[in-house]
């Protein structure tokens, strides 16, 4: 494509920043049909490992952009994350079913590097994304209907990209940040930890899988870091010179207790991080939106950093899919923010709370840490305080409030189904990326089911399951017609494992609707609720009651 053509068009999203978050939403994006523009300033991809877990729904994500097939390449499953003291008692053991509620493992450890190499490939499948590697933004300006980015590159004769959106995905140091009206509220926690990720070379078993030493002489990690790989994190103490602490020779001094040596391992990275708790008090500005690191850091305690940016991604990608393609008004994308700062400050408060408790080096303080676990019981249930559930703040619920369902902006649930052709499979690879309305069967009929189908806003992509026992006959998919070429119609399945009938009658409902970012909109109890709840949601994207999501988010 000539390069005047390709700087002088609107496309309909700019992305800032080529990592983990900004590749997911590029292909969320792409998948559907936008343009998608991707600028970065790295000529070269970054090489080495950085975030090393993630949870079920992100592997949901993964699957549904098309790398089922080579996750074991980039990620194993992992059951365990356990603590233990100096004298190495467990305090605490937190365990992760290899079969979540997301349908996969509950917790898996990853290596970025090899994973981003699967989304770049996957991204080259897509003409509508343009990658310029090499280029810098250096300049925003918002007009009416795009915004125009002012850039720098060694190979661009045009200075200029236009987008109807724009996403900074450009890390803590955002530059889009900065051209945007919002403040970062700093936590004020801080602690140094030399990140060590090393390669073994002879095999061994490391048990448990992921180990936090919670030793106040030097707080320690010891955690799976992917397929051959392994990851140790070490706090730097008062007594450690800042300057000799980030070296090869400490890094080693630091191993050698753990059997590593330069005989049986290599040294892969070696850096100095200071861990911080961090968020943009606004994630929309206009046509300027922030995702991933940009918008918000956390202390890796918790394990949610990489996961909330890919989460940032998915929320904010079906929402601009349904602007873009006129199926909803742009006062949706309001929710955005209000949705996702809202659920990300739990998880910076749990990663807080965390790593308070790890981090601690006052001796009356770790006695008492300590007393206290090894009293209750290593099942964070009964030695932890009440975990509030993450739930996303006001948004696309019925009446935008979540806090007014019991399950309204929490996330839901996928299991393994039959489908009509008698292949049982996950859910998500026939519905992914749409509303999915999860009906028990017995209380919804096919002709119900297709009724309902007709009730979805035109041009929002909407499936309705209805979910039978297992081993019952199936009747054949029924799929609806849209002049938008929205995917939807009504889908019959059994019920492999008995897990969507169990779910659905464990909260008292006949249904509930799942958005495409997997998390609810609401349930239903009867039939009635279940009508209102379908017609209700045109409303929920449209409407200017969503506005009101921005001002009243915590």
């Amino acid at each position: 494509m000539p390069e005047a053509a390709v700087t002088a068009r609107v496309h309909d999203v700019a992305i800032v920043g080529l990592g983990p978050v900004g590749q997911v939403l590029a292909l969320l994006l792409a998948q559907q049909g936008n343009d998608v523009v991707v600028v970065e300033k790295q000529t070269e991809p970054y090489p080495l490992p950085r975030a090393v877990h993630y949870d079920g729904d992100i592997s949901r994500v993964l699957d549904g952009l098309g790398l089922a097939d080579f996750m074991a390449e980039f990620s194993s499953a992992s059951d365990i994350y356990e603590w233990q003291n100096a004298a190495r008692e467990t305090l605490l053991q937190f365990r992760f079913p290899m079969e979540g509620s997301q349908g996969w493992p509950e917790s898996t450890m990853f290596n970025q590097p090899t994973l981003e190499g699967r989304l770049r490939q996957r991204a080259g499948e897509f003409p509508n994304i343009r990658v310029l590697r090499g280029t810098e933004v250096v300049g925003v300006e918002q007009g009416e209907d795009h915004a125009t980015l002012a850039i720098t590159s060694p190979t661009l004769k045009h200075k200029k990209l236009r987008a109807r959106y724009v996403v900074g995905c450009d890390g803590a140091k955002s530059f889009i940040r900065q051209y945007m009206n919002t403040a970062v509220t700093d936590l004020g926690f801080f602690y140094d930890w030399l990140i060590v990720d090393i390669l073994p070379q002879e095999a061994r078993e490391w048990t448990p899988d992921n180990l936090q030493v919670c030793d106040p002489v030097r707080p320690t990690s010891a955690v799976n870091g992917g397929p051959g790989r392994r990851r140790f994190e070490f706090m730097r103490m008062p007594q450690d010179n800042l300057t000799t602490f980030d070296t090869d020779q400490t890094a080693w001094a630091l191993l050698e207790p753990w059997g590593i040596t330069p005989a049986n391992a290599a040294l892969e990275r070696r850096a100095l991080y200071t861990f911080q708790a961090r968020f943009a008090s606004a994630w929309r500005d206009g046509r300027l939106f922030l995702a991933g690191d940009a918008a918000h850091q956390m202390p890796p305690f918790f394990g949610q950093g990489m996961v909330s940016g890919v989460r940032d991604a998915v929320n904010l990608g079906w929402k601009l899919d349904l602007v873009l393609r006129g199926a909803a008004a742009d006062v949706l994308l309001d929710t955005y923010d209000s949705e996702c700062s809202a659920h990300v400050q739990h998880a910076i408060g749990m990663s807080v709370e965390l790593g308070k408790v790890i981090c601690e080096t006052d001796p009356a303080a770790v006695a008492a840490r300590d007393a206290h676990f090894l009293a209750k019981g290593p099942d964070p249930v009964s030695a932890l305080p009440p975990i509030p559930p993450e739930r996303l703040g006001r948004g696309v619920v019925p009446g935008g409030e979540p806090l007014a369902s019991p399950v309204a902006g929490i996330i839901g649930m996928q299991a393994r189904v039959t489908f009509p052709d008698g292949v049982t499979d996950l859910l998500d690879r026939r519905t992914f990326g749409s509303f999915t309305l999860i009906c028990d069967g017995s209380a919804v009929s096919q002709q119900a089911a297709v009724e309902l189908s007709d009730c979805f806003p035109a041009g929002v992509p909407g499936w309705v399951v209805r979910v039978l026992p297992a081993g019952s006959a199936l009747p054949a998919d029924v799929r609806t017609e849209s002049t938008t070429a929205a995917p939807g119609g009504v889908l019959t399945v059994a019920d492999a494992g008995g897990r969507y009938l169990d779910y659905l009658a464990g909260y008292g409902h006949i249904a509930q609707l799942f958005r495409p970012d997997f998390y609810i909109y609401d349930g239903a109890a009867d039939l009635a609720e279940l009508h209102s709840l379908i017609t209700g949601l045109g409303d929920s994207l449209n409407s200017t009651e969503t506005e009101l999501s921005r001002s009243t988010a915590p």
